[in-house]
């Protein structure tokens, strides 16, 4: 009887098949026929009906049948669309990875730890050279990776060392959604005994040897991965590393910035930027048809654009594939090897121009992408290398190590996962309304988000989960510009006389100091931020610095005064 069944199933998709053939035939702007071929065809797919294979030979007809459509009219999305989804039945994504940790494989971090405070100064190798960073719960385990996981815990990521035992650690989330996300982070806390000052101790880490780390589709995180990294541990008494925030403000720009010079022999920033120890390897058969598919697909968008110079679905479809191209090449993480990079931003900035309807879709996508490109190796992120000396910087005149990413035009953030090691960051003099993903970094000291496109302070919620942020400046965004009027939404009501033509739509002076309250307390309860710059934004009056230095108790400068 199954086999009846099976058999019906069978016939009637191959019937459903031929009439979209006939209808697409008819007319190729048929998007019904179109979508509707698509879902019988993923159900044959999935059933392995009549031997259709999306790793074999039968998909072909189906490219040359969605090719005739492109060539008759390059701008008929219906045809794109199938195109696209063609694509995702034999170009499967890379699966998800851990992308990076802090601290690095490979690396060595040399800790003086006082055992009275419990407070420990880690000096470590970064693409600036040596750096350091005060820890005052612990030292921070980052793990990154390239998807939302949950069930990252003690029993899914086991730590080896003789110091320490997974079964202490507590993993957390660094997401404001719950118990998934792409980078979690636990404490790794020294005990007061059961070291030797002046050795070196080596710390093992292995993910996902169990199952029970779960991707967002409901899957099991299938790809096993290893890394290590060496403490060298000293006790001493504590060193200052905060900056001279007691005496004087920090200098966020100015004449005591200057590029920074990098010994590239001293300090290689490959130990950096290299790939994990990922168990197993590719199926080098699928990534060959992959391959095939992308080189293919990719000359006829080439052929295309030589007779529709301006055609905004071949032009965008064309930079997918070659994003695709470039991380099958080479893998989600060395990002180094990419060699289309320049030719997508190019086609993204076209896309911009001809297609100024959907812009802001392809700034995003252009920040994405340039960001990428910053990360991907050392000739592209040394550029971006700064120090600077003077106010606010440590009391023995120290220079401080910056990454300035300022003036870009970016729009989004993204590809942060190569930048885990920052603790100084300018991204001033961009277009961001959104810090989604800043999270991630969790050794941030210092941040200037000046002259962006913030509306809130609730846009700075995922500051939040970074416990070590000092200095912020947020000054010159537009903060305070956007403030919702609730009583646009309340509607006369027949028990108090109220009507249309006489509610009172303006909101009294308690209602507004409430709903500033309440962004000031989602973004910065819990901080300790030592200084502050709030300047040129439309919130900034005197009830909202009230509030600001109510809920930051530790907060020493706002606006470059100092605060009693």
């Amino acid at each position: 009887m199954h086999g009846i069944t099976a058999d019906m199933k069978k016939s009637r998709d191959e019937d459903e098949l031929k009439f979209t053939t006939k209808k697409i035939n008819e007319n190729f702007s048929n998007y019904s026929a179109w979508h509707n071929r698509s879902a019988i065809l993923s159900h044959m797919l999935k059933n392995k009906y009549g031997g259709i294979s999306a790793k074999e030979q039968e998909m072909t007809e189906e490219y040359e049948l969605v090719r005739q459509a492109l060539f008759t009219d390059t701008e008929d999305q219906s045809g794109w669309f199938y195109h696209l989804w063609l694509l995702g039945q034999k170009i499967a994504p890379i699966g998800p990875k851990l992308e990076m940790s802090w601290p690095c494989n490979g690396s060595q971090l040399v800790i003086d730890f006082n055992e009275q405070s419990h407070a420990y100064v880690s000096d470590f190798d970064t693409p600036f050279g040596t750096d350091h960073c005060m820890f005052s719960e612990g030292i921070p385990l980052v793990l990154h990776f390239s998807e939302p996981v949950k069930g990252v815990n003690a029993s899914t990521v086991s730590v080896n060392s003789l110091l320490l035992q997974s079964e202490s650690l507590v993993w957390r989330p660094i997401s404001p959604h719950g118990l998934q996300a792409k980078t979690w982070v636990t404490l790794l806390k020294l005990p007061s005994t059961n070291f030797r000052a002046g050795e070196t101790y080596t710390v093992q880490i292995r993910v996902a040897d169990t199952l029970g780390i779960i991707l967002l589709n409901g899957y099991n995180f299938a790809c096993p991965t290893a890394l290590n990294f060496s403490l060298d541990i000293h006790t001493m008494t504590i060193r200052s590393t905060g900056g001279n925030f007691e005496t004087v403000p920090l200098a966020w720009e100015g004449e005591n910035f200057s590029p920074l010079a990098i010994d590239e022999n001293k300090f290689p920033i490959e130990l950096h930027l290299g790939n994990l120890s990922i168990d197993g390897s590719e199926n080098q058969e699928n990534t060959r048809w992959q391959q095939e598919t992308l080189d293919r697909e990719i000359k006829v968008c080439r052929e295309l654009l030589e007779i529709e110079m301006d055609s905004k679905w071949a032009k965008l479809t064309l930079a997918r594939l070659l994003i695709g191209q470039d991380m099958l090449s080479d893998g989600s993480i060395l990002r180094s090897k990419r060699k289309h990079t320049d030719e997508v931003l190019q086609l993204f900035n076209d896309l911009i121009e001809i297609d100024p309807s959907h812009a802001e879709y392809y700034k995003d996508q252009f920040s994405l992408i340039l960001l990428d490109k910053v990360s991907s190796g050392k000739q592209n992120l040394q550029e971006y290398f700064w120090d600077s000396k003077g106010t606010g910087s440590l009391s023995n005149g120290e220079r401080n190590k910056w990454l300035r990413l300022h003036g870009l035009s970016l729009s989004r953030l993204g590809c942060l996962d190569q930048l885990l090691w920052v603790q100084r960051l300018d991204i001033s003099h961009n277009r961001l309304r959104s810090i989604d993903g800043l999270e991630a970094l969790q050794l941030l000291g210092c941040l200037n988000l000046s002259h962006n496109l913030l509306a809130n302070f609730t846009a700075l919620g995922p500051l939040r989960q970074i416990k070590t942020l000092r200095a912020l400046n947020i000054a010159d965004n537009k903060i305070g510009a956007h403030t919702v009027n609730s009583t646009r939404f309340s509607f006369p009501s027949a028990l108090n006389n109220s009507s249309i033509s006489n509610a009172d739509t303006t909101r009294d002076a308690d209602e507004e100091i409430l709903e500033i309250s309440w962004e000031i307390t989602i973004a910065f309860k819990g901080l300790h931020l030592r200084q502050l710059d709030i300047a040129g934004n439309p919130a900034n009056d005197e009830k909202c610095r009230r509030l600001l230095m109510k809920t930051l108790p530790s907060l020493k400068w706002l606006d470059g005064t100092s605060v009693n």
